[in-house]
């Protein structure tokens, strides 16, 4: 399901028990200097990732100063974050002029402890070729590094590198629960392209070797992924980044199931494997 953007007005986007996606939760929360927003989230763990602008953050009386480094965009500087256990209640403060904050969110049940992540805490991976046109970056926010701190929920920012090109290929999916040979996970994105008025294709196919869907996304997208193999691309002469949160059924360490029909190109694409290992 593609979400094209809108004014949310810092109401959730995807919400508690979504249709498509009742796995995952998404908000964007825009602030203004010294403004404040509050959220508790019974069933969701979730985590605070602001895309511009700096935050003081206090979960449940436990306080995380000065969040958040990047001024323009998604490209200028790295992400940080604050995870938040189940149904805990918390605010954060935007100290900048202006800022923009993503909240995700995975369903589960265990309540656990909060805690930041930052710069140094990050989990990147960067595979893929020039030649294969599929350069990309992976930032993991909650990721391998953070395992054993956290129930279900995966959140990690996606950039292409250099302008134009594919990710997601070899094409994959994650909607059968039959660990260890896949894992259900629902998918929520949320695009930016540099420069802004840029564009891309998100594919789905539901069945190897049968005619799919596809979206037109653009910088503000939201597409939402509960099943199939997809794939998405950025149009030539521009970057692409994508928020990606992953919420798992069963477990939260993710396996893919690769399209048997692309599946030799795993062979072709450098790193690629050691991108697959990043996602536990």
């Amino acid at each position: 399901m593609h979400i094209a953007p809108f004014d949310n007005q810092n109401q959730p986007i995807v919400d508690v028990g979504n249709a498509i996606v009742p796995l995952n939760y998404f908000n964007i929360v825009k602030l203004k200097s010294q403004e404040s927003f509050d959220y508790a989230i019974p069933g969701y763990e979730t985590c605070i990732v602001p895309a511009t602008g700096t935050l003081d953050i206090n979960v449940s009386g436990q306080r995380y100063g000065t969040l958040g480094n990047r001024k323009t965009d998604v490209w200028d500087g790295e992400p940080e974050g604050v995870y938040v256990p189940v149904g805990m209640r918390v605010e954060f403060t935007c100290l900048s002029e202006t800022s923009e904050v993503f909240i995700a969110g995975a369903k589960y049940h265990k309540v656990l402890e909060p805690f930041e992540v930052r710069v140094a805490d990050l989990d990147n991976v960067q595979y893929g070729s020039d030649d294969t046109k599929t350069h990309r970056k992976i930032k993991h926010i909650l990721g391998q590094k953070q395992a054993d701190k956290v129930g279900r929920l995966l959140v990690s920012e996606l950039f292409t590198v250099g302008k134009g090109g594919w990710s997601g290929f070899p094409s994959h999916k994650h909607d059968t629960d039959c660990p260890p040979d896949e894992t259900r996970h629902d998918e929520t994105y949320n695009f930016r392209f540099r420069p802004n008025y840029g564009s891309g294709l998100q594919m789905l196919q539901q069945a190897d070797n049968a005619p799919g869907d596809s979206y037109h996304i653009v910088d503000g997208s939201t597409v939402c992924i509960d099943k199939g193999y997809h794939p998405c691309c950025v149009l030539p002469g521009y970057e692409m980044y994508y928020f990606t949160i992953l919420g798992g059924l069963s477990q939260r360490s993710l396996k893919q199931y690769f399209q048997p029909t692309h599946a030799a190109q795993l062979k072709t694409i450098p790193g690629i494997m050691d991108m697959v290992a990043k996602f536990k």
